[in-house]
């Protein structure tokens, strides 16, 4: 017997509709051609995992800010709890949801202090795994981002009965180590986060 959703019809984008910067980018080539691609196409050490090279060449190359769309990248592929789909594809997490403070462009230097704020918004305003699923998009981030960024995850106003207090939790770091410490919600957030890179 299947458990009850709480939201059993939520609306659901395709893989197609979500805004991705990863889908863009050049098949890898190979041949006698192919010996011009890292100029042509540089690789971007982070995030998502490319090795560090010691090579001349590679350091010509300064690393981009992070931008929305990296965050995005980042987090919209956890799953949701309760549905066979991620939280990009239930609009749970979505671009224009994103804040990065100073903005990418103002960025003074690789160990600047940043800010990513991300607010998310639950397919039912009294969504009981709301926490769940916040803390799931701030374990990603702070594993996965530089240590000079902040990770400030909330629910975006309204868009939940119990906002305030949902928000309080994932904002206490203290309260947020203690839940991580629970076996079956590291159970949990491990599913949710086995489908990202």
């Amino acid at each position: 017997m299947e458990k009850d959703l709480e939201n059993a019809n939520p609306t659901i984008l395709s893989v197609s509709e979500l805004p991705s910067r990863r889908r863009k980018g050049p098949d890898a080539r190979t041949g006698p051609d192919a010996g011009c691609d890292k100029i042509v196409f540089p690789r971007h050490h982070w995030p998502y995992g490319a090795t560090s090279s010691s090579s001349d060449e590679d350091e010509d190359y300064a690393e981009e800010p992070l931008d929305e769309q990296d965050i995005y990248d980042l987090i919209s592929p956890i799953s949701d709890p309760e549905h066979p789909h991620t939280l990009g594809q239930l609009s749970v997490v979505r671009l224009p949801d994103i804040h990065i403070t100073p903005s990418p462009t103002e960025v003074s230097g690789p160990n600047a202090l940043v800010t990513v704020r991300v607010d998310l918004t639950p397919t039912i305003n009294h969504c009981s795994l709301a926490t769940v699923i916040g803390l799931a998009v701030r374990c990603r981030l702070e594993r996965t981002l530089p240590p000079n960024y902040r990770v400030d995850v909330r629910m975006k106003p309204g868009s939940h009965d119990q906002d305030g207090q949902v928000n309080k939790q994932l904002g206490d770091k203290e309260r947020v180590a203690a839940a991580l410490e629970n076996d079956a919600l590291q159970a949990m957030m491990n599913k949710m986060l086995g489908g990202c890179d």
